[in-house]
């Protein structure tokens, strides 16, 4: 089993940023698939970035393509959403999701995808 808690998230300007964490326990993240998603109020759920355990393969929906930026310290079993230029349509609650890989280039995209899913933290922009 995998536990996952995300952290970062909270009230901030239209323009400003911030860095999402992800800590991991019960096992390693270093093969696992990673992604972070976010649902805003009264829409779906939706992928924002995804990452291989690897790294090599990295994914950003077009919305957030050239702000956000998904990495991973596996010394520190935490994967992180830097976030950048924020803007008030980015306000949601954002969600880690992690799923074992055995290919380490391999990148997942749906919610499907993901066995093991964080609780969830809110991200305000304010215009």
């Amino acid at each position: 089993q995998v536990q996952l808690v995300e952290s970062g998230g909270e009230l901030v300007q239209a323009g400003g940023s911030l860095r999402l964490s992800c800590a991991a326990s019960g096992r390693t993240l270093s093969t696992y698939a990673v992604g972070w998603f976010r649902q805003a109020p009264g829409k779906e759920r939706d992928v924002v970035a995804t990452s291989s355990w690897s790294g090599g393969s990295i994914y950003y929906s077009d919305s957030v393509k050239g702000r956000f930026t998904i990495s991973r310290d596996n010394a520190k079993n935490t994967v992180y959403l830097q976030m950048n230029h924020l803007k008030p349509e980015d306000t949601a609650v954002y969600y880690c999701a992690a799923s074992f890989s055995l290919n380490s280039g391999r990148s997942y995209y749906t919610e499907n995808q993901y066995r093991y899913w964080g609780q969830g933290t809110q991200v305000t922009v304010s215009s």
